[in-house]
């Protein structure tokens, strides 16, 4: 067997990407190999080939990019940061649909067949994880407060939230990439009124919830057992209109906090999550929502915590602590 100190780590993310090349840096400064890849660049670019039942290994497999050979009965660990999947523009619709499958359920299902590796964190886990009226139960059975919630396609309901919540806030339940008259669109969240509500809600389930009186938000990122809070003031509903708004400190969470923090990535098998909080007046905090592959770079230059070395740690141990 290779030596541990041998075994490369994965990353799989598009071509640019600050938050892996901090990962990277950090893992380089481990002595640590490093194959990075991006499910785009299949073909040439990238090449897999898995082996099921047909050598003296249960399975085997091997990846090649142009300029690394991975094989991956000695991988130590996957960072899956943000990875692109081919679109073939060159094929017709139909090839192109057929073709993209092939390489999701082909190159993904190579790379999962080695079920001992430690993710940060498993696509499927990830998805699993990314359903906003769940995360909501969860946290709720957790015993993290939540605000009132309705998720619902029907206009009446709506109306009838609105009017007994009073200040209510609109959120899309899946960022999706959009875009009208071929501007980019984000969905933010946003305040909405009953009269606000018509017989469009009907096409879609929408996500409503009463409005949080807060004073700040919160930030908190958990690598393994590692947790990193940053609280960030804005005076803004959503703080992501504005980075230039933002001043941002470092607290520490209560022990429970943590514990249930943990204690929710260990529900849906998760080695990181960054969980998203409000600040009341009264210092509470108000559960909003987990991104399972969240953003932090950002918060590392702001603050100096040690976030890249925490993932480049638990992605050089190769398990989860």
């Amino acid at each position: 067997m290779a030596r541990t100190e041998e075994r490369p780590v994965l990353v799989a993310t598009e071509a640019d990407d600050i938050t892996a090349d901090m990962v990277i840096t950090q893992l380089n400064r481990h002595g640590v190999p490093v194959v990075r890849l991006n499910p785009a660049d299949i073909g040439t670019g990238l090449t897999v080939s898995t082996r099921i039942g047909t050598c003296p290994a249960h399975v085997a497999g091997q990846v090649r990019t142009p300029s690394r050979t991975l094989d991956l009965t000695r991988l130590r660990s996957v960072y899956w940061r943000r990875p692109t999947w081919p679109a073939f523009e060159h094929l017709s619709d139909d090839d192109a649909r057929f073709a993209a499958a092939q390489v999701r359920y082909g190159l993904g299902g190579a790379l999962y067949a080695f079920e001992d590796t430690l993710w940060l964190n498993h696509p499927l886990r990830n998805a699993a994880a990314d359903y906003k009226p769940a995360q909501l139960a969860v946290a709720r059975r957790l015993g993290f407060t939540t605000p009132p919630t309705l998720v619902t396609n029907d206009p009446d309901d709506a109306r009838r939230f609105i009017e007994d919540h009073g200040q209510v806030i609109h959120k899309t339940l899946r960022w999706t990439p959009y875009q009208r008259d071929g501007v980019p669109v984000t969905g933010w969240a946003e305040p909405v009124t009953a009269a606000e509500i018509d017989e469009s809600v009907r096409v879609a389930p929408h996500l409503f919830q009463a409005r949080v009186d807060k004073v700040a938000d919160l930030r908190v990122l958990v690598v393994g057992r590692r947790v990193f809070a940053v609280r960030i003031e804005s005076g803004l509903l959503d703080w992501r209109t504005d980075y230039s708004a933002l001043r941002y400190s470092t607290v520490c969470l209560p022990g429970d906090v943590e514990r249930a923090l943990h204690a929710y990535l260990d529900k849906f098998g998760l080695a990181s999550g960054s969980f998203d909080f409000a600040v009341d007046r009264a210092g509470g905090l108000w559960w909003l929502e987990l991104n399972p592959n969240g953003q932090w770079a950002w918060l590392e230059e702001h603050t100096g915590l040690g976030m890249s070395a925490a993932f480049a740690d638990l992605l050089t141990r190769g398990v989860t602590p």
